[in-house]
């Protein structure tokens, strides 16, 4: 069964009374439908409906959840749930030195001596496991990393910057990461009016490539014209954020798409309820 260890991510725990409630009012995710044994993903938004903070969340407990994160944003993303948290009946906490073991395939029982194992969410042809407080070693991180490619999940950090994204741009609408029945959130209107009217346009596509591809954040161009940004990669794949019309509006007439000067060939991962547009919507929309 394959496995990889982290120990750059960290916990934030929220518990009490109010947790719930607290949650509910300013996360994307739907904690209505988060099931004990699940971790989904989510997001802290801007009011201009940015991602600030991503993470995955789970139960841990009557009124008490756990935040999983990278470690290096921990601290700020604590400051944040703190402003927001007012007079609610919370307790919010960072944990540290937590490791952190993902496993996947048909056995993806996470950890021998586990304390938790959850399903990740975001998975949908797969089955991947997430434990904490593990007592693993060994691991293969570049498996994992390939796993990720393979299956269009992107991550912070190594495929987009915090601050610089809508939750379509990395298909949290299509993980289960935002929750369009719940009530009011930070950032909600913004979302919600981008899901109504239909006006994602740039998304997470697979990356593949005769030759390995550039480093992360190299431009994906159509004839000279940025049309998205290479993220994550693992030789000749990886993902990428691009602009749907602009690469249908290159499909339909036969232009390549570079990353640098490799040719590349671009999907929507196969689980992926959205398309490519049916006509390429002009240049001059941006």
């Amino acid at each position: 069964m394959p496995f990889a260890l982290f120990k750059d991510r960290a916990l934030i725990s929220v518990s009490g009374p109010d947790a719930e409630h607290f949650l509910q009012n300013i996360l994307t995710t739907d904690l209505d439908t988060l099931a004990v044994d699940a971790a989904k993903p989510g997001a802290l938004l801007s009011p201009q409906g940015k991602i600030l903070f991503d993470f995955l969340i789970s139960r841990s407990g009557e009124n008490a959840f756990r935040l999983d994160c990278r470690a290096d944003i921990a601290d700020d993303f604590l400051r944040r749930l703190m402003l927001y948290k007012l007079r609610a009946k919370a307790e919010i906490a960072r944990q540290d030195q937590v490791l952190v073991t993902v496993a996947w395939g048909d056995d993806s029982s996470a950890s021998q001596s586990d304390s938790t194992v959850l399903a990740d969410a975001r998975f949908r042809e797969v089955a991947v496991s997430r434990s904490y407080g593990g007592a693993s070693v060994g691991g293969d991180p570049a498996a994992w990393q390939a796993l990720r490619i393979a299956n269009g999940i992107a991550e912070s950090g190594s495929d987009y910057q915090l601050g610089d994204a809508f939750p379509h741009d990395v298909l949290l609408d299509e993980t289960g990461g935002v929750g369009f029945k719940k009530g009011c959130y930070v950032g909600q209107e913004v979302v919600s009016r981008m899901q109504h009217r239909g006006t994602a346009r740039r998304r997470v596509l697979i990356v593949s490539a005769d030759h390995a591809l550039p480093a992360p954040g190299s431009e994906l161009t159509v004839a000279g014209r940025p049309v998205g940004t290479l993220g994550s990669s693992a030789g000749t794949a990886g993902l990428a954020i691009a602009r749907i019309d602009r690469v249908k509006a290159a499909l339909d007439a036969g232009q390549p798409v570079l990353a640098g000067d490799v040719t590349v060939s671009l999907a929507i991962p196969s689980w992926a309820k959205f398309s490519f547009p049916r006509e390429a919507i002009g240049a001059e929309d941006a």
